[in-house]
């Protein structure tokens, strides 16, 4: 126990100039320090555990007397509760740096977030996608809301004006405040759990997006309508027109057919190699050339004019509205991807091709990952057969109406 000083006053602890701790009194072990270059400060001494402490309460005179007390009294009733009163204003400055760090808010962890990630997305259309989004329905409810303290009232504030009318954008926003919040939780920018998850939490408050809207298919032309429709199609003038021959004949993707450009054919070997980062799934894709798409692609050659094998007017990648166009004007009630369909569709119930191999013809992922560990082959002979016949029956002199 500190022993207990005769109390001074204001104007007697303002004439002390020697150098030294002098006690003033008033609250136990409350004293003035004066250094050897004159400079005044106040202490508080105590012990615990048989140990001295020295608090520091502040400079004298910016700290005056009356204020000293107080903080002295305050520090001595914390150590009347067994706390020691410099430990604890170290708990919460360390308190209040980790707030400062994780002082974030939910926009600028969005930024982050896309800083990070985007560079690993396909096309800068996606990544503008999610900032649009963000910006139209999640920045004005808690844009300026440090992500730390956005909570489940925040999340439906969001959601549930758009959850029936937009289901599926609100489903969009939904998952993308998801990964914005838990991208900060890893960061350590939060603590609490994930107020955007859906399962175990937004599921027992929302309808689910499925019982709202049903999945609309791709309109696709029946296949047994095709072979009379490749007759009219190669009546057809426009580089549209060849552009969507190629997604018939190879069941591609019409961005890929889109993007293709001369140094991704291999002609004497006849396979097309369609590079990963023009894949839906991020994987090289070789496409085997039937003759049919042989003999498209070589008389695409003799027009050549740049490294598009279908360019636009203008020597660019044509629009994904160009092959759209062409349907519209054939008066088809399809759409370009539409005719992958119809090729899953001839495989499955006009041919004896194993599943796995039209799969692959189309570039999806195998369906269980003991399989694709198993089968490290992209079984490209028989894809060849496959796409040969295909192009047979398309091209074949069938007398059917479209």
């Amino acid at each position: 126990m500190a022993r207990k000083q005769k109390e001074l006053g204001a104007l007697a602890i303002s004439n002390i100039k020697d150098r030294g701790i002098h006690f003033v009194g008033g609250v136990a072990g409350l004293a003035i320090n004066v250094t050897k270059t004159g400079g005044r400060s106040w202490i508080l001494r105590y012990q615990v555990n048989g140990k001295r402490r020295d608090m520091g309460l502040g400079g004298y005179p910016d700290v005056t007397l009356a204020q000293a007390k107080e903080k002295g009294r305050a520090a001595r009733a914390l150590l009347s509760e067994g706390i020691d009163p410099i430990e604890n204003a170290r708990a919460k400055r360390s308190r209040l740096i980790a707030d400062q760090v994780s002082a974030i808010t939910f926009k600028q962890a969005a930024f982050k977030y896309l800083e990070t990630h985007e560079s690993g997305w396909k096309n800068a259309k996606h990544a503008q996608q999610w900032r649009n989004t963000l910006e139209t329905y999640a920045y004005p409810v808690i844009g300026d809301v440090f992500v730390r303290d956005v909570q489940l009232p925040h999340i439906l504030q969001i959601l549930e004006p758009i959850w029936k009318e937009k289901t599926e954008t609100a489903s969009r926003v939904r998952g993308r405040i998801e990964s914005v919040i838990d991208w900060s939780i890893a960061r350590g920018y939060r603590t609490e759990a994930n107020p955007a998850q859906w399962k175990g939490l937004l599921d027992k408050l929302l309808v689910a997006p499925t019982k709202i809207t049903k999945t609309q298919h791709h309109k696709a032309l029946p296949y047994g309508d095709l072979p009379q429709f490749m007759k009219i199609l190669q009546a057809q003038e426009g580089m549209g027109a060849r552009a969507l021959e190629l997604v018939i004949l190879t069941a591609c993707r019409s961005g890929e057919v889109r993007g293709a450009t001369w140094k991704e054919f291999d002609l004497e070997e006849g396979v097309w190699t369609v590079p990963a980062e023009r894949m839906k799934m991020g994987k090289e894709h070789r496409v085997p050339l039937s003759d049919a798409a042989l003999a498209l692609i070589l008389r695409q050659r003799e027009m050549k004019i740049c490294e598009y094998v279908f360019p636009s007017p203008r020597e660019k990648c044509l629009s994904d509205m160009t092959l759209t166009a062409v349907l519209r004007r054939m008066d088809i009630d399809a759409v370009p991807h539409g005719f992958r369909s119809s090729f899953r569709d001839w495989c499955a119930e006009t041919t004896d091709y194993p599943r796995e191999v039209a799969e692959m013809a189309l570039a999806h992922a195998i369906g269980s990952k003991v399989e694709a560990a198993y089968r490290r082959g992209d079984l490209f002979g028989k894809r060849k057969e496959l796409m040969q016949d295909w192009a047979n029956y398309a091209l074949s002199t069938q007398n059917t109406a479209i």
